[in-house]
């Protein structure tokens, strides 16, 4: 799985940190976000609520530090897929460890 999101930053198919994810889901281009387990509370306070309000799946079981590695960076919170080819293709090799959630209702749907 690590080698697909390798291959989505190498194609500019994905977005690397925090920033570029939340800007991504804002503009309603972002597939799936692939969340460090350990993302710091801030990071995590940004992304994960706007990933939720959007509808965006995510998958973790990942460090920032391996997910880092696979960008070139030192660590990294978040890797966000823009293709939803390569995220289906990500849910599928992640599928046995039933590591993809679906996204949270949001409080305007559940007040329906």
């Amino acid at each position: 799985m690590l080698g697909l999101l390798g291959l989505g930053i190498r194609a500019r198919t994905a977005v690397v940190g925090v920033e570029q994810a939340r800007e991504a889901a804002r503009k309603g281009t972002l597939a799936h976000a692939v969340v460090a387990d350990d993302a710091s509370s801030n990071s995590l306070n940004k992304i994960v609520p706007l990933l939720r309000a959007k509808g965006v799946r995510t998958s973790s079981g990942f460090s920032a530090a391996s997910l880092g590695a696979i960008a070139g960076r030192e660590a990294t919170a978040v890797i966000g897929i823009l293709d939803p080819r390569l995220a289906e293709g990500i849910r599928d090799a992640l599928r046995s460890e039933e590591s993809v959630t679906d996204p949270a209702p949001v409080a305007d749907e559940e007040a329906v």
